[in-house]
């Protein structure tokens, strides 16, 4: 009983955690993109962006990480049913994409100071392509978690390659249109 309400409240902030990421990143995007905008309106996106992204990080990606981080180890470490996880090859795969998933993060982190400092070091298009990453680390997450299959791990990589592939023809296509629009 008491592992359910560990693993909602885990399942709970990986949510909110990922909408965060998703957020982020977007809120790059339109930052760097208002860099290109002419005095006043430059001053007055960027201040809001900035404020933006100061909430969203500080007060909902930041606690939500660590909340589902620590209900994950609850999980994982406290109860009988995630100490036999620990000996599924499924389990250690997760825990990879867990890792580069914190790892995600943290680039996020370096990104987002980067631009409350001012400093620019990505294009807009590197961060449409850079949001693409969160969504790959889910898609493996969320697969081996339902099933639970780390033998087959290889299918899912080359999946995954596929998927991001495919985003990258949509992203590609979407800058022509983009680009067509706008001349």
């Amino acid at each position: 009983m008491e592992y359910n309400y560990i693993k909602s409240l885990h399942l709970i902030f990986v949510i909110t955690w990922f909408a965060g990421l998703f957020y982020i990143v977007r809120l790059f995007v339109y930052h760097i993109e208002a860099n290109d905008k002419p005095s006043p309106e430059k001053e007055i996106l960027i201040k809001q962006y900035k404020l933006m992204a100061y909430r969203l990080w500080y007060i909902i990606t930041w606690p939500s990480a660590v909340l589902a981080s620590i209900f994950a180890f609850w999980m994982l470490f406290f109860t009988a049913t995630g100490n036999a996880w620990l000996t599924q090859p499924w389990m250690h795969v997760k825990l990879g994409f867990v890792f580069l998933l914190y790892l995600y993060h943290l680039k996020c982190h370096s990104i987002f100071k980067q631009l409350q400092n001012d400093e620019i070091k990505h294009t807009s298009n590197f961060m449409r392509i850079w949001n693409e990453g969160a969504t790959i680390i889910l898609f493996a997450v969320v697969f081996l978690v339902i099933l639970k299959n780390a033998v087959n791990w290889i299918y899912g990589v080359v999946g995954i390659i596929l998927f991001s592939v495919l985003i990258m023809l949509g992203f590609k296509f979407y800058k022509r249109i983009r680009k067509k629009n706008n001349s």
